[in-house]
C-alpha cells in the first residue's frame, strides 16, 4: 500500500514539475543559439599537453604541463614546428603562462613556485612563490590577473610587475 501511494505521489508530482509543451517551445526559442565556423586549423604536437598559452607577434608561445616532462616553448603556429624549448625542472608541473612586457611568466599546479623567463632567450630570470594552486595567468595591460582553486584573491611576491589580480572562478 505505502509504496502505490509514492509511486503515485512521484506520478502527480512529476505532472505539476513538468513543462507544458508550450513552456518548453517558449524556452527553446528564447534562448540565442550560436553556431561557429573553422576558419583554419594547425598541426599541434600530440604529446604536448597544453596548459597556458599566448600568441605574440604570429608567434605561438605554449606552457606544457605533465609530470616530469613540462616545457615552455616558442612554436611557429602555421606549421607546427617548435622554434624554441626548455623543459622544466622535473619536480614542476607547469600550468598557466602569460607574457609581461619582455617576460614570460609561468606558474606550476601544486609547487606554489612560479617562474619569470625573458621572452627572447627563454632564460630563467627568478623564481616567486604564491599560495594556493596556480591554474590560469593572464593580464589586462595593467595588472596580472591569475585563477587558482582558492577563492580568494592570491598575490604572488612579484614586486616588479602589477600585483595578481582575483578572477572571477570558473569550473575546472
Amino acid at each position: 500500500m505505502k509504496r502505490v501511494i509514492v509511486i503515485a505521489m512521484l506520478g502527480v508530482m512529476s505532472v505539476l514539475v513538468l513543462p507544458t509543451k508550450a513552456q518548453r517551445a517558449k524556452v527553446a526559442t528564447s534562448a540565442p543559439v550560436y553556431g561557429y565556423t573553422v576558419v583554419n586549423s594547425f598541426p599541434h604536437d600530440p604529446q604536448a599537453f597544453t596548459q597556458g598559452l599566448i600568441v605574440r607577434d604570429g608567434v605561438l608561445y605554449e606552457s606544457t604541463g605533465l609530470n616530469g616532462q613540462s616545457s615552455l616553448r616558442k612554436v611557429r603556429l602555421e606549421t607546427g614546428e617548435v622554434l624554441q624549448r626548455i623543459s622544466v625542472d622535473g619536480r614542476y608541473f607547469a600550468e598557466g603562462m602569460t607574457d609581461w612586457n619582455d617576460r614570460l611568466i609561468q606558474l606550476t599546479y601544486t609547487s606554489k613556485i612560479g617562474f619569470v623567463y625573458d621572452l627572447s632567450t627563454f632564460a630563467l630570470q627568478r623564481t616567486f612563490d604564491y599560495t594556493g594552486q596556480g591554474w590560469g595567468l593572464t593580464h589586462d595591460r595593467r595588472r596580472l590577473i591569475r585563477e587558482g582553486a582558492a577563492t580568494r584573491t592570491r598575490r604572488p611576491r612579484f614586486p616588479e610587475a602589477a600585483e595578481p589580480q582575483r578572477s572571477r572562478r570558473t569550473a575546472r
